[in-house]
């Protein structure tokens, strides 16, 4: 479910370092390392400012407290630069599409899209049934994309404003957000990670997505009912008069109900397989060709001019594109909230992605990984053991990997072996991949999908962590599954 649809290396590809030098304890320094100097770093000197630079430094900190094991473990500073350069290749399609995600927030947001998006939600999203709606809305999206990160990098940027608007906690929204699209990924075929963890498991797909309905469906309601108390509850006291803002977004933008064909193009794109890095690309170019059409005059205020030209209205959309862009209404607040940073603003992510996957890179290669899953795996010694030390395994390597394509290939060729001797069919393993490795991944600050959704949402993920229901309660449902013996399946009727 690693939303971007795209899989630089093949699962076959993916290989892991084995390191007998190396035993559980050497293999456990860094990542104690790393975690007592986050916590430091983020409790007790920037808080939600460590994400500007001094978290990925500390990243960098930990990489190096990881070479150094590696070199007393005879691995060679060759041999963990092949294995950093390899990790970074592999986010080259994450990285270019975060730098397209910037650049169509700013064209959507000059040409009116956002704006009428929210328009017209406010009109019919109130803060009562907002947030259960929020969740609906992106897994329905997800489930025809197969692909949180698009759901979330239009759908959810759009709803992210309406929740703003109608007073509600960001995190609540992104939240949210992110539960409807994580569902939306996981159970949707042309996901790449709904691919993948059969893949490593020796499962079918179909079989798959149907085995991983028992545990995903009642997490999914769970969640629904909660977002639905929470939207009884809301305080609404003081929520921003909604008829002051409607004419403060009619007075700034040409409202058009004709601009939803933009994004409606690009959703219908992704629905055909088109990859998202494309489609997000014509979006992109669409999204300037509206702005100019349909906002002339915020076009050239964008250009520094009082007048649109050739010249002005290409300057207006490469800067929307490219560089922060803010567009001035009569509220205060959606001043705000009608600013976006470009391509620009998406550095501070791919800087963290990067830093991220030198650790994951250099852990990888002195075998730290390889070692502490097996670890994990020598302590299954029941079913329900053996559930937990893969579901251990997936949250382990999402912190210290930090990429989620790891946490399901690491232990899934770990742990499928492990399986076929309890007499468990694959569709066990793989299911409790995904229920564990892929919807954890958002929940870490300096996970690859971590990263990517708090940037693109401008959400911080400590903030948004408890809303994501579907996402932390999803490791717990399988646990418990397992725990009953609900649904697990044997490998004798497996066919």
């Amino acid at each position: 479910m690693e939303s971007q649809n795209i899989t630089p290396r093949e699962p076959q590809d993916e290989h892991i370092v084995e390191n007998k030098e190396l035993n559980i304890w050497e293999a456990l320094i860094p990542v104690i390392a790393l975690v007592v100097m986050l916590f430091y770093n983020v409790f007790f000197v920037y808080g939600d400012d460590a994400l500007s630079g001094s978290n990925q430094f500390i990243l960098l900190l930990g990489a190096a407290v990881a070479a150094i094991v590696g070199f007393f473990n005879k691995v060679s500073y060759a041999q963990m630069l092949d294995e950093v350069a390899e990790n970074v290749k592999s986010t080259t399609g994450a990285l270019l599409i975060l730098l397209m995600v910037g650049a169509l927030a700013g064209t959507w947001l000059i040409s009116g899209i956002i704006p009428t998006m929210i328009y017209y939600g406010l009109q019919i999203l109130n803060p009562t049934i907002f947030l259960a709606a929020c969740v609906i809305i992106c897994a329905i999206i997800s489930v025809a994309t197969g692909s949180s990160w698009t759901t979330s990098a239009t759908v959810g940027i759009a709803l992210i404003g309406i929740g703003e608007t109608l007073g509600i906690s960001l995190g609540m929204t992104a939240g949210a957000v992110l539960s409807g699209a994580y569902f939306g990924d996981k159970m949707s075929p042309l996901s790449d990670t709904t691919n993948l963890a059969p893949a490593m498991a020796g499962a079918e797909l179909f079989d798959h997505i149907k085995y991983m309905a028992i545990t995903t469906v009642p997490t999914i309601v769970v969640t629904l009912i909660v977002f639905i108390i929470i939207g009884l509850n809301i305080d609404t006291v003081g929520t921003p008069d909604i008829s002051d803002k409607l004419i403060a977004i009619d007075s700034a933008f040409n409202i058009s109900p004709w601009l939803f064909i933009v994004p409606l193009i690009v959703i219908l794109m992704i629905v055909k397989k088109t990859p998202p890095l494309i489609a997000l690309l014509v979006g992109t170019l669409l999204g300037a060709v509206a702005a100019i059409i349909a906002q002339p005059d915020i076009v050239a205020t964008i250009a520094g001019t009082d007048s649109l030209t050739f010249d002005s209205a290409y300057k207006g959309v490469m800067n929307a594109m490219t560089v922060d862009v803010a567009v001035e209404t009569s509220s205060a607040e959606l001043n705000d909230l009608f600013s976006a940073g470009g391509m620009s603003g998406m550095l501070g992510t791919i800087w963290l992605i990067i830093c991220a996957m030198v650790f994951g890179g250099v852990m990888d290669a002195i075998g730290a990984l390889a070692r502490i899953s097996q670890a994990l795996l020598s302590l299954a010694s029941t079913t329900f053991g053996l559930f937990a030390s893969t579901v251990a395994s997936c949250l382990a390597l999402n912190v210290t990997a930090s990429d989620q394509y790891l946490a399901i290939v690491v232990p899934g060729k770990m742990f499928k072996k492990a399986y076929e001797d309890k007499g468990l069919a694959p569709v066990n393993l793989s299911r409790t991949l995904e229920d564990s490795g892929t919807v954890t991944s958002v929940l870490v600050p300096w996970n690859t999908c971590g990263a990517y959704q708090s940037g693109v949402l401008g959400v911080p993920v400590v903030d948004y962590f408890f809303f994501a229901i579907f996402n932390w309660l999803s490791p717990f449902m399988t646990l418990l599954f397992a725990a009953l013996s609900i649904k697990i399946k044997q490998l004798s009727t497996s066919k």
